[in-house]
């Protein structure tokens, strides 16, 4: 909208509206999950919006089956065995990135098309990973075709010539792209001999480089949740840490949600423990349906992390996630009283089997005076609602009546967030001295007073 705009009503009379005090909150993203993890599909280091565990499928490709020794279970493969359990938790807006361990670029399936006397065609697979070995390529000498299977999947693309067929794939084709284009154009293809089997869809990628190159995909987004798939908070804390803090310095705040490495009470790692008001800790793990083995799992807690957070972002930034339902099958470990007791006191977030799998305490890994999810959620939501009312008055006059009509905008939105029990209380300054005028500062001062849960219930029955 123009800085004012003038309407002549009579000869020499005009009105003057000043923009300014139409300018409002618009909407603010609370449910929004960001997600790295190793698949066998899709291109490595891109980013991904997906909206439903079919999307997740068709771009990852299925989760292998997930192994039975404990020792190999470090390498199965976890983005796509993550997404399910972030959509199954209610999730419904998920940042993907297939992140990957692979020495040089990832390995791709290559095939050469020949006419007998050499190569003029290559091709490859749309994407890295071992998905592509089960391609088969035949060419159809009488109708002069070339046939493309995977599984269900079938294409047909023309192959009267190598120009044609280098044309048709290009234009036409999911699974396959052209490497080397035809030299000579109008060669007829007659054989296809394909390359080395990919042997690696750099399942190692526990932490280090390959997953801060995905976070740093989700890091300019507007993502509030961020999970890093199937790897446990020993490996994966120094990762979402620095990945917290660099966001949050770049006023993208969100909250981290990790699972601990073990799930056996007396196996718990001192290297899962994380101080941070943005981190989330899980535990135990969760039983799940395997889709490959048609059989129930056992899944380790940075799978529960999923869970959660796929919960938490089904929730209001205020409502607590205490003793909320999830909708896993069953717990990987059932925790006594006492350590229930112990785990909270080490600032996790406990699941339990209580009327269905609960969050015993919707806490954070802070150890400060204000460690509900909820507060933490709702302090960032009132940090980008300023942010998103103030962004319009900036370039406009710095005087005392827009600074007004700033301070309106954003009390406005702010007594909203009270009347939405977000808040139960605030207070609000907009002001510049002559110096800051000049310079083009306005500085916002607020004070929020969080709305609290009730963490728990005391109960006093006297029963006759």
């Amino acid at each position: 909208m123009s800085e004012t705009i003038t309407e002549m009503i009579l000869p020499g009379t005009y009105i003057d509206v000043r923009a300014e005090g139409l300018i409002g909150v618009g909407g603010i993203s609370t449910g929004n999950i960001g997600v790295v993890g190793t698949a066998s599909r899709g291109p490595v280091n891109k980013l991904f919006v997906i909206s439903s565990y079919s999307e997740a499928l068709d771009l990852f490709g299925p989760y292998d089956a997930w192994p039975a020794a404990a020792t190999d279970q470090a390498n199965a493969l976890t983005l796509t065995r993550t997404i399910e359990q972030l959509f199954r938790g209610g999730a419904s807006t998920v940042y993907a990135v297939r992140v990957g361990d692979f020495t040089g670029d990832p390995p791709v399936m290559t095939w050469s098309i020949d006419d007998g006397g050499g190569s003029v065609l290559g091709v490859q697979a749309s994407s890295p990973g071992t998905w592509a070995n089960a391609i088969a390529l035949s060419l159809n000498a009488t109708d002069k075709t070339l046939q493309v299977t995977l599984d269900k999947q079938k294409e047909t693309h023309d192959a009267s010539t190598a120009g044609t067929l280098a044309a048709a794939i290009t234009a036409d084709s999911r699974l396959l792209v052209v490497s080397t284009a035809p030299a000579d154009a109008a060669k007829v293809p007659t054989t296809v001999t394909p390359g080395t089997a990919v042997g690696s869809n750099g399942e190692k990628a526990g932490g280090g480089t390959s997953v801060t190159a995905g976070l740093d995909l989700l890091a300019p987004e507007a993502v509030n949740i961020v999970v890093i798939g199937g790897v446990g908070a020993k490996d994966a804390k120094a990762n979402m840490l620095a990945h917290l803090e660099s966001t949050e310095n770049d006023g993208k705040e969100r909250m981290g949600v990790l699972g601990v490495t073990k799930d056996g009470f007396n196996d718990l790692l001192p290297d899962d423990i994380v101080s941070n008001a943005r981190v989330i800790l899980v535990a135990p793990g969760i039983l799940a349906a395997d889709a490959v083995l048609k059989s129930q799992v056992t899944l380790p807690a940075a799978y529960a992390a999923a869970l959660v957070a796929g919960r938490l972002s089904t929730l209001g930034v205020h409502i607590s996630l205490t003793n909320k339902d999830i909708a896993a099958a069953g717990l990987a470990q059932a925790y006594s009283r006492g350590q229930q007791k112990n785990l909270l006191g080490k600032q996790m977030l406990v699941l339990r089997n209580e009327l269905g799998i609960r969050v015993l305490k919707g806490i954070t890994t802070d150890t400060g005076a204000f460690r509900q999810i909820s507060v933490r959620r709702t302090v960032d939501y009132a940090k980008a609602g300023v942010r998103i009312g103030a962004n319009p008055y900036i370039g406009r006059l710095n005087n005392v009546r827009v600074r007004a009509a700033l301070k309106a905008t954003l009390d406005g939105f702010l007594s909203q967030m009270v009347l939405d029990e977000m808040l139960v209380g605030y207070t609000l300054d907009v002001s510049a001295t002559r110096a800051q005028e000049i310079a083009g500062q306005a500085i916002v001062t607020m004070t929020l007073q969080p709305t609290f849960s009730i963490d728990f219930v005391k109960v006093i029955m006297n029963l006759q």
